[in-house]
């Protein structure tokens, strides 16, 4: 069995692979209505009330994993039906409270919203209450917690509150389209459209002189730990991609090209992370100007194939949902033509009943170690440092890798008023970076070992003979 974190996700993967199934036979259209059924047969458990509202629920993620409404091309969505089980409470007192005499809740309130009972316990008046936490942070027995939602609390940009049916719902001038509440819905109630159909019929149109190429992102190291990455690479081929790709390279050009963009402007970030991008165009865009004017690493080897090659197709398999938003941006046009996560590349691996662990190791090793470890937090600093040595630079790099959006939103706001000590940003909205984006299979802390592993097996040690065979 394949090892994903949570039944959410193997839902949403059992979905997907069906909805393949089907396509790559030409009998989707015929049989989609037998999905929900065939996913949630008969009086199985269910976290829901009934088979036939998971079933409902199923049919929704259908229409997710067939691309959703084309009229809405927004990556992240809710799932209103699906989004009924979760408090709203705000902040509750609990039964912890024990009636002190202190009342240092009471104190911190400062609009009045708490009172006592007869048993001396706190009480909040919700018609009072502004939310702002401070008799949380005051009490001394932790008893007064905040009900938001888990969707809520991972979203590090305030672009989730709550509807009037009591459903999640998404600002989406706030979004940007990092996948967090996609991974920490316990109901699967949020998720990422899909394009994986038009990644099936891009394969399917594929010729000689069309030939469709995966672009595979070095994260790629961290997951599908059932097998051999090499093994992975065998099966994308199986599943009727031309040639493969590392991003990693792409990486290594990005990173050459930004320690010469950053010696000229003495102040950049990066612009790897189109999540991070995104953040900064929306909450900082007096900053916008100091984002590395380079495409991201999956955009600099799509437009590097696309211009060695016009007529071929070019899809990127990575952990990332906000490549979903990134490829449809006007600067990256023509470069990448469809993006699917590695929950889907699963999906599409089982749809053709290919058996992993048969295949024999197929090698892919275009880039440095140094791009491969783009993959997690800190690589891309190290890279750029890298870049600047082997061009025999005397700048003085001071990066600072930022480990999630909280770290981002403390640098740029430093930079903002002009007194951050560092002149390179390095900024990653997934904690831990690419390694535990939204669209893994897993994640946590093994993920960067194994991405440094996958570094050191590069025959390339150096950026520039990673670069050696690239024309222009």
């Amino acid at each position: 069995m394949h090892k994903f974190d949570t039944k959410v996700q193997v839902i949403k993967y059992k979905v997907l692979r069906e909805v393949a199934k089907y396509a790559w036979a030409g009998t989707l259209l015929e049989n989609i209505n037998e999905i929900p059924e065939k996913i949630a047969p008969g009086k199985i458990p269910t976290m829901r009330c009934c088979v036939y509202k998971e079933r409902a629920i199923i049919n929704e993620r259908v229409k997710f994993a067939v691309g959703g409404n084309r009229f809405n091309r927004k990556v992240i969505q809710v799932i209103d039906i699906a989004c009924d089980d979760c408090p709203t409470g705000g902040y509750e007192v609990t039964s912890a409270c024990r009636g002190c005499l202190a009342h240092r809740c009471a104190e911190a309130c400062k609009v009045g919203a708490i009172t006592f009972g007869s048993d001396q316990k706190a009480v909040i008046d919700k018609t009072k209450c502004v939310e702002c936490g401070m008799c949380s942070k005051a009490c001394p027995y932790n008893a007064v917690i905040n009900r938001k939602r888990p969707c809520e609390m991972s979203c590090r940009v305030g672009a989730i509150s709550t509807g009037e049916q009591k459903e999640a719902k998404i600002d989406y001038d706030k979004c940007i389209s990092c996948g967090a509440c996609v991974y920490m819905c316990p109901f699967g109630a949020i998720t990422d459209r899909s394009y994986i159909l038009d990644v099936i019929d891009l394969i399917m149109k594929k010729s000689e002189n069309r030939k469709v190429y995966a672009l595979v992102a070095p994260s790629i190291s961290s997951q599908f730990n059932y097998a051999e990455t090499g093994q992975i690479m065998s099966a994308i081929k199986l599943i009727g991609f031309d040639d493969i790709y590392e991003v990693a390279l792409g990486a290594d050009m990005v990173a050459q090209k930004e320690s010469v963009e950053l010696e000229e402007k003495k102040f950049l970030t990066s612009s790897c992370c189109p999540a991070f991008v995104s953040f900064v165009e929306k909450n900082f865009p007096e900053l916008k100007d100091n984002i590395s004017h380079n495409l991201s690493p999956a955009g600099t080897i799509a437009k590097y194939l696309k211009e060695k090659e016009p007529e071929c197709k070019t899809v990127f398999i990575g952990p990332c949902t906000a490549k979903k938003y990134e490829f449809q941006r006007s600067n990256y046009a023509g470069f990448i033509d469809s993006v699917i996560t590695f929950e889907e590349l699963q999906a599409l691996i089982d749809s053709k009943d290919i058996d992993v662990k048969s295949l024999p190791v197929t090698t892919v090793d275009h880039a440095s170690y140094f791009g491969r470890i783009f993959a997690r937090s800190g690589g891309l600093s190290e890279a750029v440092a890298e870049g600047l040595k082997e061009s025999g630079s005397n700048f003085e790099l001071k990066a600072l890798a930022c480990n999630g959006i909280d770290e981002c939103k403390k640098a740029l706001m430093l930079a903002k008023r002009g007194i951050l000590p560092n002149n390179f940003i390095e900024g990653m909205a997934c904690v831990g970076g690419c390694i535990n984006g939204a669209g893994c299979l897993n994640h946590g802390d093994r993920n960067k070992n194994a991405t440094d592993a996958y570094g050191k097996q590069a025959s390339n040690k150096e950026i520039g003979s990673a670069l050696s065979g690239i024309e222009g």
